[in-house]
């Protein structure tokens, strides 16, 4: 079960003025599962993203970029159980050929379209079966079909993942719509993740495209369940303008800084509750890395804890056995790090412990109150480094004998 993360509600949900979306049922890799999603976008919108760093990135993702940067974005279109990665030439075939079908419903040009994929590397894209559940997909498509996208989206996920905000800009009231898939093969720069945010606020090309980038690095770059960077992972940012609101053209406005607390807003609960759904988790944990000299520094530290499985086991069976946390800190790849000055606390929210202070275990760290804290669903590891003034957070999970089992039966 998802920790502390609920199934949506479809009447929590807003709808964005300019966007429709749309579900079917297309058997793209099992049956009686929807599996193509169709997002259409009103004329004048505009869309941001930032891909996966893997160097072995889906062919959607290339195509992706392609279109992202030479045209005005139209529609969107996502189909899960088979990633269309490791495809070579045939898979980028495929990912403009699925361009072009949904590009000729929509009376649009190929390049308007964004194409996205997720699900088992490897394998081609039954192009019959995907091509013939886009007319069912676009006669679906409305305003409030955000719940159905979100479910529709899914793979490994237990719960979808949608939300919404509203604020405020210029006398104008905006909405705020996203939602994320993930829940295995998730690690910055990005993951096997997808997020998808409209707002109909009205947003100048430059800065929504720095909008997105800053949003990433603040919610889905912080994230990790266990380590592995995906081929196809990918975050866009859409605004289409539909609110009436002014368009935001300066990045030092009260509307910029208002729309921008609210992006980072929204992806930070979509990127955490990836890590809350991750593949057999039991435990969310926040880890803070303060006193840095920059935030790489920190991130570095804070994702060496993150990623060590031996921390990610002991944190699932509640077992204080912390000097997993010092080690994980020491190989992090700070080579001039002083041990001796730093400091580690473990807390629930409602208490806290120091745990290592000059070079070792803090003598007042009680290993019973390490126990009781370990029991609790959610766990915040705090590091001062004593090195400066930055500092990082990362989100992750524990890993559980479920991780095993989803992941040795993904294909099955």
């Amino acid at each position: 079960m998802p920790v502390n993360l609920n199934p949506p509600l479809a009447s929590d949900l807003l709808p964005v003025a300019g966007v429709r979306l749309g579900v079917a049922e297309a058997g793209i890799r099992k049956a009686n599962r929807k599996d193509v999603t169709l997002i259409e976008l009103a004329p004048g919108s505009r869309a941001a993203g930032v891909f996966t760093l893997n160097r072995f990135c889906a062919a959607p993702v290339q195509v992706c970029r392609e279109h992202i940067a030479d045209a005005d974005i139209r529609a969107l279109v996502i189909n899960t159980g088979i990633a269309n990665a490791g495809t070579g030439e045939l898979g980028l075939a495929n990912a403009r050929a699925t361009c072009e079908a949904v590009a000729a419903a929509f009376g649009i040009q190929t390049q308007q379209v964004l194409p996205f994929s997720t699900g088992v590397i490897l394998e081609h894209l039954p192009m019959d079966r995907l091509v013939a559940g886009l007319p069912k997909a676009k006669a679906d498509l409305r305003a409030d079909g955000w719940f159905d996208a979100a479910h529709g989206i899914m793979t490994t996920d237990t719960v979808a993942k949608v939300a919404s905000r509203r604020i405020q800009l210029g006398g104008k009231t905006v909405t705020l719509t996203g939602m994320s898939k993930g829940a295995g093969m998730i690690k910055p720069n990005m993951a096997t993740m997808l997020g998808f945010l409209a707002t109909d606020a009205a947003v100048a090309p430059e800065l929504l495209r720095a909008l997105v980038k800053e949003a990433a690095d603040l919610s889905f770059n912080s994230v990790t369940v266990d380590g592995d960077t995906s081929t196809n992972d990918s975050f866009i940012l859409i605004a289409t303008g539909a609110s009436g609101a002014s368009e935001i053209t300066d990045a030092g406005s009260a509307d910029f800084a208002t729309l921008r607390a609210a992006v980072v807003d929204l992806s930070i609960w979509l990127a955490q509750a990836i890590v809350r759904d991750g593949e057999g988790a039991t435990k969310f944990m926040s880890i803070v890395v303060e006193g840095g000299r920059d935030r790489d520094e920190c991130r570095k530290v804070g994702y060496a804890v993150a990623h060590s499985p031996l921390v990610k086991t002991a944190f699932f069976a509640s077992d204080p056995n912390l000097g997993r946390i010092l080690a994980a800190i020491g190989y992090a790849g700070i080579a001039d790090l002083d041990v001796a000055a730093l400091k580690v606390w473990l807390g629930n929210g409602s208490e806290e412990v120091l745990v290592a202070e000059l070079g070792g275990r803090a003598a007042s760290y009680d290993e019973a109150a390490g126990a009781r804290i370990m029991k609790s669903a959610e766990i915040g590891i705090r590091i001062d480094l004593a090195r400066g003034k930055t500092g990082a957070t990362v989100w992750t999970c524990d890993f559980s004998y479920d991780y095993v089992k989803i992941n040795a039966d993904y294909r099955s």
